[in-house]
């Protein structure tokens, strides 16, 4: 062996060389890993050099949130570079994170708002965005299950999230969070919302801690005025319903000027219902009736609410006792205060026809496209796809058309004939071959089936006995439920309910009379129409059967209701306001049970408590 070979050979087996040899290589891996922090740091700020450079002046906002996002990436650098012992740290521009211009905010917190602050022009670009955006299937998109207050309170929050405005709500617990909340600061963010872990994970948070109970520690009552009552606006019957005005008409077409976005209990990924606006006459000491949402300002280094009186659109008017002279009620003095127009009865028959036909002509796609899917008996009502093709929401603004059609002509003394041929020109194609009139659907609208599933012909009001009959079955075992549930703990109520019930049954028999209807000459659908399967957990849940009772007769209350306003708010809203708010008492009742079962709904998806 040459004598080289050989010395080499016993220099690297001495320990003292082994070490030095070692040391060596963990130095030239760590030399290369700081190198490669090195060149991240630096595509990092060429990456903020960039943004500020091409959108600092065309899209603020977007800059802003960009170059948060990379000073996050910054810090987590200069902690790796730390971390591995880099030595001497990289050149000035790369050592650090760039410091943000808002010392008051935090990378940990939900989003940051810099100098971003509600204003007038703010609120009315929500109002654009939310007549722009939200449809009836905005939630069931973003897989977002909601009840009446969720949807509302989401839908703010949605939007300040994009826009990078201050946003807070107050919880049943009487807890205050809002954009700063740092309690998910472990989790990613994303630029868009809807891919945004943090904030997605504050609103599953926040949405079950609110209700309509809490709306009035975040709201303020508002002005009834075209200038303040716009989409975005609230309606609050506290701790009963809310929903959000979707859009507003001036033009004497609608039956009201005012449409509203609402969900329902139970909570679940479903379909905002379009309705007109209806709303009880509101008290101060509530705080309810049209009402916004309150902003956050930043004072004396916290964040806080901006004092009602002090908002510009604050006003109790309509809490004044002569609010509503001059009108029958509530609905009706805010319809004059919004649009006192006297449209010419003619011309406002034919605007409220031409929509009424197009409320009608939008709905034949979606009945022909949900009986394919669900003709077959696989859409359970309350299932996703029943969710996506059922058209209660559509049903109950074309029932509260052909009512206000009807008035038209009843107060106006127009020619019923001339207004039934009108009526008998418009056709509806139902489908390829066949057809109904407009007329058809003004003499049966209240029979209009909503269920995808249903027959086309059940669909367009022509198996109206069928339909009856289906609803004097639900009045029969709500009546069957109230005597089983309340009769002994709460007499007086159970006899209550039962008289309203009965009510119901008795205007059903009426009209089963009228139409000489006879339960041998049903041909009911073959299929039966089944509730959605309960989803099996791992571990059963306490009570699961008494939940599962509750959970159905949440939704028959809801179903109630849905059919009184369709079927008398126009006709009777006496009685409708009347048996409504019996059915409302009867889901607080409900919402009582819900929390005494300790209900719980199965994982994956965690379901709220009924709310009232």
């Amino acid at each position: 062996m040459p004598f080289f070979v050989l010395f080499l050979t016993l220099l690297i087996s001495t320990p003292c060389f082994s070490q030095t040899f070692n040391d060596l290589i963990k130095a030239r891996g760590i030399s290369r890993k700081c190198e490669t922090i090195r060149a991240e740091i630096r595509s990092t700020n060429d990456a903020i050099d960039f943004i500020e450079k091409t959108y600092r002046k065309k899209d603020p906002d977007y800059a802003d949130f960009s170059i948060r996002q990379q000073q996050q990436l910054l810090r987590t650098l200069n902690e790796e570079w730390t971390r591995s012992e880099c030595g001497e740290p990289p050149p000035e521009p790369e050592k650090i994170a760039r410091p943000s211009p808002h010392p008051n905010e935090s990378s940990d917190q939900l989003w940051e708002v810099g100098d971003r602050r509600w204003t007038v022009e703010e609120e009315r670009r929500f109002e654009r965005w939310v007549e722009e955006t939200i449809t009836e299937d905005f939630f069931i998109r973003y897989k977002i299950p909601t009840d009446c207050a969720d949807a509302v309170y989401a839908i703010r929050w949605i939007y300040a999230r994009i826009a990078q405005l201050p946003v807070a709500a107050t919880t049943r617990d009487g807890r205050w969070i809002g954009h700063w909340s740092t309690d998910w600061k472990h989790l990613p963010t994303h630029p868009e919302w809807d891919k945004d872990a943090r904030f997605r994970a504050a609103l599953h948070y926040l949405l079950p801690k609110t209700w309509t109970g809490t709306l009035p520690f975040d709201t303020y009552p508002v002005r009834i005025s075209p200038e303040s009552i716009v989409p975005g606006t609230l309606f609050l019957v506290t701790q009963s319903h809310t929903g959000i005005i979707g859009h507003v008409s001036l033009d004497g077409s609608q039956a009201h000027p005012l449409q509203t976005w609402e969900s329902a209990l139970p909570v679940k990924v479903q379909k905002l219902s379009l309705k007109y606006f209806f709303s009880t006459r509101p008290e101060s000491k509530t705080r309810g009736g049209l009402v916004r949402f309150r902003w956050p300002v930043f004072e004396n280094g916290e964040w806080k609410y901006l004092p009602g009186e002090e908002h510009p659109f604050y006003s109790e008017e309509q809490y004044a006792a002569g609010f509503c002279e001059g009108s029958a009620g509530f609905v009706e003095a805010v319809s004059r205060k919004i649009d006192p127009t006297n449209y010419v009865p003619m011309e406002k028959m034919e605007k409220v026809m031409g929509t009424a036909t197009r409320f009608l002509r939008e709905r034949i796609p979606i009945v022909l496209a949900g009986y394919q899917q669900c003709g077959n008996g696989d859409c359970p009502e309350g299932s996703e796809l029943w969710e996506i093709y059922n058209t209660a929401g559509r049903d109950g603004m074309i029932v509260s058309l052909m009512d206000h059609l009807a008035q038209i002509i009843e107060l106006n003394h127009l020619d019923p004939e001339m207004a039934k041929g009108m009526m008998e020109a418009i056709p509806i194609d139902i489908s390829e071959d066949r057809s109904v009139t407009l007329y058809h659907v003004f003499q049966n609208h209240l029979w209009l089936s909503p269920h995808p599933g249903d027959s086309i012909e059940a669909r367009w009001g022509l198996k109206k006995c069928e339909t009856i009959y289906e609803q004097t079955r639900t009045a029969n075992d709500s009546i069957a439920f109230i005597e089983r549930t309340y009769r002994k703990k709460d007499p007086r109520y159970a006899d209550f309910t039962i008289r309203a019930q009965q009510q119901l049954m008795g205007r059903l028999s009426e009209e089963w009379t009228r139409s000489e209807c006879k339960e041998s000459l049903l041909r009911l659908e073959k299929k039966i129409r089944l509730s959605s399967p309960p989803v099996v957990s791992v571990k059963a849940h306490r009570g699961s059967k008494r939940c599962e009772q509750i959970r159905t007769e949440i939704r028959i209350a809801n179903n109630s209701i849905a059919f009184i306003e369709k079927t008398y708010q126009g006709k009777d809203p006496g009685y409708a306001d009347f048996t409504i708010r019996t059915q409302q008492q009867l889901l607080e009742r409900l919402n009582e049970e819900w929390i005494d079962a300790e209900c719980r709904k199965p994982s994956p998806t965690p379901e709220k408590k009924a709310k009232k």
